[in-house]
């Protein structure tokens, strides 16, 4: 029973029975709020409540008896311009206030998604499925030496190898940032991402690193900065994280799928009330084609 209940209340068209009934709640208290007299406003003492709260708010203070009989000035002003300005039809073929009230529409839709509190298997399935924006990098812990070919001229593949060899033979690898030429990078990187290391060393250098295997000086790596000789510690090859390492960004991204499905479904729940008719355009409303290039 408590399964079927808690199924029934997740149904989107629920949601929009209750949403119709909250608007129409919400309607008839601003109604009764604002008068159905057309010759009578009632300055209720929920406006006035709200009056103060956003003055002090505002202003640190609460307001003067003078500021206080303006502000109901104001509000007594805002109405009868109100008014009279829809008796005039003043808010037809606007574009401002229909975008304006198209955005509360939409406020509403976007309400009922940010209720929703999703599971941990909704946030595991979400996961699954688009596992392209949360795929964690490749990463990779190295050393590298850098060696400069304009110094090195035509002896550069012969210097490699001689310090290639060096380093393989060597068990001491307290000074071995001395055996390279001088460059303005570290010598030493740790769990640094594909992306960083492509902005640093560049592409080619960052896909050369993917193709090393680890435990051993090689090389060179062809880089933005010339030839560098590298030691691959650790390469973690892109996967997908578990549910706690990214639960956050999942939750973000779960939110704003579920208002996008919201605001579609609650848009075309309205539709359905409506018979949609488009009248043919003249000629003279009829777009030009676009030109074939």
């Amino acid at each position: 029973m408590g399964n079927a209940l808690r199924s029934f209340a997740r149904e989107p068209l629920l949601h929009f029975l209750l949403l119709g009934a909250a608007i129409f709640a919400a309607y008839s208290l601003v109604a009764r709020g604002t008068g159905n007299e057309p010759g009578r406003i009632v300055v209720t003492q929920g406006q006035l409540s709200s009056m103060k709260e956003s003055f002090t708010r505002t202003r640190q203070r609460p307001p003067t008896t003078e500021e206080w009989e303006g502000l109901i000035r104001d509000r007594v002003r805002e109405e009868v311009y109100y008014r009279e300005a829809l008796a005039l039809g003043l808010d037809k073929d606007d574009l401002i206030i229909r975008r304006r009230l198209q955005q509360k529409m939409e406020f509403v839709s976007d309400g009922i998604a940010a209720q929703a509190t999703p599971t941990d298997a909704e946030l595991n399935a979400y996961l699954r499925a688009h596992p392209d924006k949360f795929r964690a990098e490749q990463q990779f812990t190295f050393r590298q030496l850098y060696l400069n070919p304009e110094k090195h001229g035509k002896n550069l593949g012969r210097d490699t190898g001689l310090l290639l060899a060096r380093l393989n033979q060597s068990a001491d690898t307290t000074a071995i940032s001395a055996l390279g030429d001088s460059i303005m990078l570290e010598h030493q990187f740790a769990h640094a991402s594909a992306r960083d290391v492509g902005n640093l060393f560049g592409e080619k250098f960052a896909a050369g690193l993917g193709n090393l295997s680890r435990g051993r000086w090689q090389g060179p790596v062809e880089s933005s900065y010339g030839v560098p000789v590298v030691f691959l510690a650790e390469r973690m090859d892109t996967r997908l994280p578990a549910l706690d390492d990214v639960r956050d960004a999942v939750r973000r991204e779960w939110s704003s799928a579920q208002q996008a499905d919201a605001a579609t479904r609650f848009y075309q729940a309205l539709l359905r009330k409506y018979a949609v008719s488009i009248e043919a355009p003249s000629p003279a409303n009829t777009p030009e084609p676009v030109a074939a290039r």
